[in-house]
Parts: structure tokens; C-alpha cells; sequence
């Protein structure tokens, strides 16, 4: 098992409909909203083009790094722009070469959903085609198995670019791995919104709080505002811990702490307003 703090993950986004705005990035925030939750640690994310020096030379950074996981999402269709696996296979110094498992993969899942596939062309034994030593992860909606990928102490793990696929697949077979590593570590969270105080004079209060409980992150949120004089804020107070009745009581604590040290120093006159808390769920 290892510890939530060491437990780091990187993601790798490829795709040139990613940085030229056609769509947002929407899987590198689920994906990171789901190991945090699994007690991992997202320690960066990475969006490069269907370019094949630009994939290898990423995940070739991201292994100087050595992160237990890093995990690619993109690239692993048919067509010549996808070419995730074979940045994967030049980052590691490895072949590709067609993966009799992956063709399985394949058959089943053409046999199921289109039974009139009755020969694999070109095309389709491109996703077949993994670094020499990897495995193929099932895909149970789509076509594409998704690829593990040993370099050293560092797995690599390829998923597709499809939202309902890569769910699918990280559902099924990633987050088990991920939580066999981090065993019982919790992530907990608080979120308190707060009328009537700047950001700006929030701050110091924010550092205290923070320097009394230092496994606990507090990130301010502006969320609008009905005019200069009465700001609103979004207060998200987030913990990772191994012992979850502990953390919850330091967030408890913490809240209670806030709270307090605010209305004692009698901020709200600087934002010219009565200071409303409210917790949120």
C-alpha cells in the first residue's frame, strides 16, 4: 500500500480538437475529480497535439518524474491522427507490434455490437498494435481496448478519448488498481459559502487556519457579487487522510475556527456588510 502523499498520478490529454477550443478538456477534470477521491494525488496534466513527437516527449517528462501512474487519454483509434501508443512505445523505447489479446478484445466486441464486421482491415488492427510488452484492458463499450505499459517503477496506462469509454474502463479496471495502492485513504471535503467579507481580507484568516491544520487546503472561490459592498465567496476545504474520523473532525474544527476568527476581528465592517455563513453540501 502506499501512502496518499506518495501516491501521485499524472495525466497526459492528446488531441488538437483540445487546444484549439472545439471542446473542453472534460475528462481530465473527471478523471482527477475520481482518483482524488480514491486517495490518489494528481500532481499535473498535460494537453498536447495528435503529434507524435509532442505525446513521447511528454510522457517521457512525465516519467523523469516517476509517478506511480500516469494515464493518457486520446490517440487510440483508427485513423492516422491517432497515434497515442506509438508516442507511448517511442517515450519507452519499445515496438509496436500487433497484440493477439487486443484482437480478442476486438472480435468480442464487434461480434456483440457489429456482427457484420466480418474481417479487421487495416484500420481497425492499428488499435491492435501496442508497445512490445504491454497488456490490453478490455473496452466493454467500445472498440479500442484501452493499453497498461511497465517502465520501471511507472505504469502507463491508454485509455480512449471517449467520454463514455474511458468512464467505462477507468470504472472497471483502474480505479480497483488505484485503490489497492491507497488501501483505506479517504478524501473529505467542506465547502462554506460567506456573504459580506473581500477575498483580499479573507486572506491572513485563510493562512491561519491553514498553519493550524496542515493536512487541510483551503481555496477561496469568488462567486459573484450584488455590487462591490457585498462580495460573496465559496470557502472549499479539502483533506486526504488515512483516518477519516480524525480528518473529519479537523474539518469540523476548522470550519468552527474560521468562523470564529473572522467575526472576532470584525472584518465585516471592511466589507461593508454583516458577515452570512452558510455550509453547503
Amino acid at each position: 500500500m502506499v501512502p496518499h502523499s506518495l501516491y501521485t498520478v499524472e495525466l497526459v490529454c492528446v488531441g488538437n480538437e483540445l487546444l484549439i477550443g472545439k471542446i473542453s478538456n472534460t475528462n481530465a477534470q473527471w478523471l482527477a475529480d475520481r482518483i482524488v477521491r480514491l486517495g490518489g494525488k494528481v500532481s499535473r496534466e498535460t494537453t498536447v497535439r495528435d503529434d507524435l513527437d509532442e505525446i513521447s516527449s511528454s510522457i517521457r517528462e512525465a516519467l523523469r518524474r516517476r509517478p506511480n501512474l500516469i494515464i493518457t487519454s486520446g490517440g487510440l483509434g483508427p485513423t492516422h491522427d491517432d497515434m497515442t501508443l506509438q508516442g507511448v512505445a517511442k517515450a519507452v523505447g519499445r515496438q509496436v507490434q500487433l497484440n493477439q489479446m487486443a484482437i480478442q478484445f476486438m472480435k468480442a466486441h464487434y461480434r456483440r455490437f457489429a456482427p457484420s464486421v466480418i474481417r479487421f482491415n487495416k484500420p481497425r488492427l492499428k488499435m491492435a498494435r501496442l508497445p512490445n510488452g504491454s497488456e490490453p484492458i478490455e473496452n466493454p463499450v467500445g472498440s479500442a481496448p484501452a493499453v497498461s505499459t511497465s517502465c520501471g517503477q511507472v505504469t502507463i496506462i491508454s485509455m480512449p478519448g471517449v467520454p463514455r469509454e474511458l468512464k467505462a474502463i477507468f470504472n472497471r479496471s483502474i480505479a480497483p488498481l488505484i485503490r489497492k495502492k491507497t488501501g483505506n485513504t479517504s478524501f473529505l471535503e467542506r465547502r462554506v459559502m460567506v456573504r459580506g467579507i473581500a477575498e483580499s481580507e479573507l486572506s491572513s484568516t485563510i493562512d491561519k487556519v491553514m498553519n493550524h491544520y496542515p493536512s487541510i487546503f483551503v481555496k477561496s472561490h469568488p462567486r459573484g457579487s450584488r455590487g462591490l459592498r457585498s462580495p460573496k465567496l465559496e470557502l472549499h476545504l479539502t483533506s486526504t487522510s488515512s483516518d477519516e474520523s480524525r480528518t473529519r473532525r479537523e474539518l469540523s474544527n476548522a470550519v468552527a475556527m474560521l468562523i470564529r476568527s473572522v467575526l472576532s476581528r470584525k472584518v465585516s465592517k471592511v466589507a461593508g456588510n454583516r458577515v452570512i455563513f452558510r455550509m453547503m453540501k
